[in-house]
């Protein structure tokens, strides 16, 4: 039996650039190409199983020449497989742009125009490395500062417990691993199933029948009858991942399990049982999100029993110490190479850094690290070009804090404008005000648009509109 090949997904809004390097990597990868974000995300959710690689293009539409759609694609395939290796491939070699995507999560950084061969030894070095997440630790999650051991605590009480546990956190924090270690593998469930399903991962049309599992004939394509996620858990765990994603008109009947374990396969009258434990996880504020209407109140008391919070990287202290021999050492071992050392500076530069993009970013490094570096000693100035650590950060002009809800000092900035201007265009510079508010929420929101439209107090749909209107003659 031939050796099924990796998968490859392209996302390039140049047919001639997809179509020429999907042809150069066909050998080696089987290859899927996108030019969209929104098309690469419906592409992967209906994918059996995840890509291997993502090679991403930063300049999708409806911005070609802007980098905002490839960064929230990074975000997008990330919440859908966490694991997904993302290559960046870009017009704009900026370093800033370089840094930004690895902090999102993309494991390196290609400028365009690239040579097939070596985007391709590329691929093979990344998929080289096996980088295991943190659970195969001693006791599952690394590190000793006090917000570590106030977790260990906290999961030690809950563990054992019937009740849902509302797991909340960071982006690359390890949610996934305090669901499958703690809160299971741990536990007298050990020994019964543990699933774990996106929310995100999966088509809001597909993800009750997905879930609950459906009759055959109960539509189109439901050639027979098939169990769900709640069913073939059995008296074991489900884990939610992403639940804040759960569409509102599916969480009615998620709370009816909740309530009293009782659901139906969607085409069937049959009442079925569920005795499964739930764990559910998210990087929202639900509490927000229920302010919004996006989130039912009652779901969020009864998936919140018991909450608990994994601390971002930026508030363990020197457990990034801990993590860096941790992930070090596998990367190392993964390449049948020597460990990298940091130089003394380097190391003052790394417990400095704040990780914003989590265990994944700080993992992401590493790889990069061992591949450039192994055996080597590392300094300042090399690990500087790794991260998403600008020389300098301009200061904010003055009346920038200034808000709708003080008319006054908003009016007595205008006025000192206006006397040190002598005169202005009032349709240029409300412009750009709205482009700073926009994208100084782009950059809070690392980049995902529909975080950033909620600060603005806006839709996404509206917030694309405002941003196309900036190319508009």
């Amino acid at each position: 039996m031939p050796v099924a090949k990796p998968l490859l997904l392209i996302v390039d809004d140049d047919s001639l650039i997809s179509e020429s390097l999907g042809f150069a990597f066909a050998q080696e990868y089987d290859v899927l190409t996108s030019h969209s974000r929104s098309h690469a995300r419906s592409l992967v959710r209906q994918l059996r199983s995840p890509p291997h690689l993502a090679l991403v293009d930063l300049g999708l539409p409806p911005l070609p020449h802007r980098p905002d759609e490839g960064f929230a694609l990074i975000g997008d395939l990330l919440a859908l497989h966490p694991d997904l290796k993302i290559i960046v491939l870009s017009g704009q070699s900026d370093d800033e742009n370089a840094r930004h995507a690895r902090t999102l999560g993309a494991v390196e950084f290609v400028a365009k125009p690239c040579d097939p061969a070596q985007l391709a030894e590329l691929f093979r070095q990344v998929l080289r490395f096996d980088t295991p997440a943190t659970d195969d630790a001693p006791g599952g999650l690394i590190g000793e500062s006090l917000p570590m051991q106030r977790l260990r605590l906290q999961l030690g009480q809950y563990a054992d417990l019937a009740y849902p546990v509302l797991i909340e956190g960071e982006s690359g924090s390890g949610k996934d691993i305090v669901a499958s270690h703690y809160l299971h593998r741990l536990t007298e469930r050990r020994d019964k199933p543990f699933l774990a399903l996106n929310c995100a991962a999966i088509s809001p049309t597909l993800l009750e029948p997905t879930l609950f599992g459906y009759a055959k004939g109960a539509f189109t394509g439901a050639h027979t009858a098939k169990a769900g996620y709640f069913e073939d858990a059995d008296s074991g765990t489900l884990f939610l991942d992403e639940i804040g994603e759960l569409p509102l008109d599916l969480q009615p009947k998620l709370l009816r399990v909740l309530e009293n374990g009782e659901y139906q396969r969607v085409g069937e009258t049959q009442t079925r049982i569920s005795t499964a434990r739930i764990i559910t996880a998210t990087n929202r504020d639900l509490r927000q999100e229920m302010k919004a209407g996006r989130f039912r109140p009652d779901l969020y008391h009864r998936l919140s029993v018991f909450t608990v919070a994994v601390p971002p990287v930026r508030e363990t202290g020197l457990d990034r110490l801990l993590l860096l021999e941790h992930f070090r050492k596998h990367c190392a071992a993964s390449v049948r190479a020597e460990p990298f050392t940091l130089a003394p500076d380097a190391q003052s530069l790394w417990l400095d850094y704040t990780f914003p993009g989590n265990v994944r970013e700080l993992r992401n490094i590493i790889i990069r690290l061992t591949a450039r570096y192994a055996g080597q000693a590392v300094a300042a100035e090399q690990l500087r070009a790794e991260l998403d650590y600008p020389d300098s950060t301009p200061l904010p002009p003055a009346g920038a804090g200034l808000d709708a809800a003080q008319p006054d000092e908003v009016r007595q900035a205008a006025r000192q404008h206006l006397q040190r201007a002598g005169h202005l265009n009032l349709d240029t510079t409300l412009e750009l005000w709205q482009r700073s508010y926009i994208e100084a929420a782009i950059d809070l929101s690392n980049g995902n648009m529909s975080e950033a439209a909620r600060r603005l107090g806006i839709n996404r749909t509206t917030l694309y509109n405002r941003m196309e209107s900036w190319n508009r003659p």
